[in-house]
């Protein structure tokens, strides 16, 4: 059983997160600390520098904070080890199959329609209402996909 299954974070739930300024990163990190046996705040702090798309509108920071998760459960780190870095690269083919069949695209200005990098941009997601809205509905889709395939 996955954790999100244990501990089921609601879009509510990451929306306070949100609004007291733990980015999509550190949510969805910091939602498999229990799973990893990973201090959560050690978790948040790795994760803090990619939310909004690592604070440039790239890949989404939900997405980054997925790949730290399955990088600290399935990543290799010893020379020579292409056996993990094989089931590492499986594992993350397999999240971004699933992210892909939710959503058109991992990069975070395209999700949103605007650089949130761009303090006017960021006025016009705010103004809309995405990232109260949402942001958290991707972030809680995304724990979701990595509960299925950790």
């Amino acid at each position: 059983m996955g954790i999100h299954e244990r501990q089921h974070i609601t879009s509510e739930e990451i929306q306070e997160l949100f609004l007291q300024g733990i980015d999509c990163s550190q949510v969805v990190a910091g939602a498999f600390a229990e799973e990893l046996e990973t201090d959560k705040n050690l978790l948040r702090k790795v994760s803090a520098c990619f939310g909004g798309g690592m604070q440039c509108g790239e890949t989404c920071g939900a997405v980054t904070g997925a790949l730290m998760v399955l990088g600290i459960k399935y990543g290799h780190s010893e020379e020579g080890d292409t056996g993990q870095k094989q089931v590492m690269m499986q594992k993350t083919r397999e999240f971004k199959r699933l992210f892909g069949e939710r959503y058109p695209s991992c990069i975070c200005s395209d999700l949103l329609g605007h650089d949130i990098s761009r303090k006017e941009e960021l006025a016009k997601v705010m103004e809309k209402g995405l990232l109260l809205q949402f942001c958290p509905k991707v972030v809680e889709d995304t724990i979701e996909i990595l509960g299925k395939i950790l």
